[in-house]
């Protein structure tokens, strides 16, 4: 495989922050692997959106299908977020043999047993270290360095945004609306932050690590939680 090419659905935040690393750090890749990494198709549900980085306007597409029916590409990086429909769409294309990254909290808590046995049965690779504490990184470190350890406990605090509110609540008197308005406006908080103020986001990375940890799948059910609204 000369070059390693990639095929990305959603181009958001993340998602630009993703190409734009590729495009930083492509001599360094290349320098330690031998390969060339190349964005081949990027889908998008709105061509003519503005964005805050450059692209080619011939790799963006509205149909899903050139990504991850397509056959010059080798890895499919799902930044959609939540499980539909992005579910069917890494279906299709582990069963089409692409290997697959995400950072989908919610769809690897969800359907990660499904998606990894999906992935097993066509040779492909699911990888998601971006789901829980990315810049850790923990999911490698558990699965891999310390895979012949034991874990009895695994705590800490799992969702940066609301630790960041309630920081600002404690530390400087603001009031949770101010909190959450900076916090977006910084970048740390989604528009909609429902997820990490009512607890979803760090269920679901619970729910991952519970797996990791003690190889026990929890339900979202299973998890009691409490927002900060």
């Amino acid at each position: 495989m000369e070059n390693i090419r990639i095929g990305v659905l959603g181009m958001g935040t993340v998602a630009s922050g993703l190409v734009s690393i590729l495009e930083m750090n492509k001599d360094t890749i290349y320098n330690k692997t031998g390969k060339k990494v190349q964005i081949e198709k990027v889908f998008v549900r709105d061509l003519n959106k503005k964005r805050s980085i450059e692209l080619n306007q011939s790799i963006l597409t509205t149909d899903v299908f050139e990504v991850i029916n397509n056959p010059h590409i080798d890895i499919v990086v799902e930044l959609m977020g939540g499980i539909d429909p992005a579910f069917g769409y890494v279906k299709d294309a582990l069963r089409n043999g692409k290997h697959i990254v995400t950072a989908n909290k919610a769809l690897i808590a969800t359907c990660g047993e499904e998606l990894e046995r999906i992935a097993l049965e066509n040779d492909v690779r699911l990888m998601y270290e971006a789901s829980v504490g990315g810049g850790i990184p923990i999911i490698n470190t558990m699965t891999n360095n310390l895979s012949a350890n034991d874990f009895t406990e695994i705590s800490g605090i799992v969702n940066g945004t609301t630790n960041y509110i309630l920081t600002q609540m404690t530390e400087r008197g603001l009031d949770f609306e101010e909190a959450v308005k900076e916090a977006q406006d910084m970048g740390f908080a989604e528009a909609d932050p429902s997820s990490d103020v009512e607890g979803d986001d760090a269920a679901y990375k619970i729910a991952i690590l519970s797996y990791m940890g003690f190889g026990q799948r929890i339900g979202l059910s299973e998890i009691p939680k409490e927002g900060i609204t």
